[in-house]
């Protein structure tokens, strides 16, 4: 009687369960992905099935990443800009300069370095709020009124139509010795510079042709660029002799190759680089320059012996290198009337283009001692403005186009 009653509640449930699948294989619904919820029967109790660890970890991983990143709070804030300062939008049309500048893809970045140079990086990276920035037809400035007068004014340095004609003639070149200032002396006037050691001039145009010729009737005197190299108005420009010199900076162990050994190379850069970025004031009477100047010299290669060791060398050895470098670093702004050449004298620094040690010391074929010392040089830059025809411009002077250098440093 026990086993009837026991096949009778067996059977009761299975004819339950295929009705159940049934109902559902009819509505089209997959019977493995529909969820446990909708398919068990009213009232049941399912119990809870323990997840693996893998599982979990992979669950809380995420929700920790996010709890960490949280830290700062973040709200969305108002409508609208903050004018707590009396900020103001001004939009200003560049398209007469960008338009007629085809040197480079993105001429309104001149624009925005000269503004940035001009007010200071940290006055649109601090209080009060301000927004600078500018396509290829319009400069966008949210900031002050006082502040928008000195952006006003600078761009007209860049829009008038003045200065499109207006170029730059830049002249690098070395001296082995400082002694020509002696015959020169007489033709120098001081301009104040904030680099320890170096030293400034403005000469005339008549004075600066007198000294060249005298530069260039030395044995000593190198040029480094063309002095007809033309730079246009708020443009930079970079002159640059840079060569690679390769080195042994390395060994790695290789059983499997001969000799046992592989040696990595390396490679630095030396030579000189001078970036120069010039812009005309509104009446073209004073020129405002940025002048950053980089030499990168190797002056040995200091030998380090290795043992690399092998099964057949037990005592082999080798050497690498590691170079014994000397840098120079310029960055100053300068200011002078357009009608007056600036000289730069960076002092006696590692040579600007590297020179071959046997090329220096051979004399009519007779060898001469190696140098003890690298070699140095008188740096020394020439910077005069003219036109588009190669001409130096030529203004009517005023008693207020005194020689004066830029009080600030950039």
């Amino acid at each position: 009687m026990l086993v009837r009653f026991s096949l009778a509640v067996g059977l009761a449930a299975a004819v339950t369960l295929a009705a159940d699948y049934q109902a559902f294989g009819q509505s089209g619904s997959n019977f493995r992905n529909t969820p446990t919820r909708a398919w068990r029967r009213a009232g049941e109790v399912i119990p809870a099935v323990a997840s693996s660890p893998a599982k979990s970890k992979k669950t809380a991983a995420p929700a920790a990443k996010l709890a960490r990143r949280s830290g700062a709070k973040v709200t969305s804030g108002t409508s609208k800009l903050p004018n707590d300062h009396g900020q103001v939008w001004r939009e200003y049309d560049i398209s007469p300069y960008t338009v007629r500048v085809t040197t480079t893809k993105r001429p309104e970045q001149a624009i925005i370095d000269w503004v940035l140079r001009e007010t200071g990086y940290e006055a649109w990276h601090s209080e009060p709020l301000g927004i600078l920035s500018a396509t290829d037809r319009t400069l966008r400035v949210y900031h002050t009124p006082e502040m928008q007068a000195v952006v006003a004014e600078l761009i007209d340095r860049f829009v008038s139509s003045e200065a499109e004609s207006q170029t730059f003639s830049l002249l690098v070149s070395t001296v082995d010795s400082p002694n020509w200032r002696s015959r020169a002396q007489r033709l120098l006037h001081p301009v104040t510079v904030q680099t320890p050691g170096i030293s400034a001039w403005l000469l005339h145009k008549e004075d600066a042709a007198i000294l060249m010729s005298e530069l260039r009737r030395r044995n000593d005197f190198r040029e480094h660029s063309s002095p007809h190299m033309m730079v246009n108005n708020g443009q930079a420009t970079m002159v640059s002799a840079m060569r690679g010199r390769p080195y042994v900076k390395d060994v790695a162990l290789r059983p499997n190759v001969w000799p046992g050994y592989e040696a990595q190379l390396g490679q630095v850069d030396e030579g000189f680089t001078l970036d120069f970025s010039p812009l005309l004031s509104a009446d073209r009477r004073m020129i405002d320059a940025t002048i950053r100047c980089n030499i990168d010299q190797v002056e040995k290669m200091v030998p380090v012996v290795l043992d690399v060791p092998t099964a057949a060398s037990p005592r082999q050895r080798t050497q690498i290198e590691v170079p014994q470098m000397t840098h120079f670093r310029f960055h100053e702004r300068f200011r002078w009337p357009v009608d007056q050449v600036l000289l730069i004298e960076m002092g006696m620094v590692a040579l600007p283009v590297p020179v071959d040690a046997k090329a220096r010391t051979l004399v009519g074929g007779i060898p001469l001692p190696l140098p003890k010392t690298p070699p140095r040089a008188d740096l020394l830059v020439f910077v005069e403005a003219k036109d588009r025809s190669g001409q130096a411009p030529r203004i009517s002077r005023t008693p207020q186009d005194a020689a004066t250098s830029y009080s600030g440093r950039y």
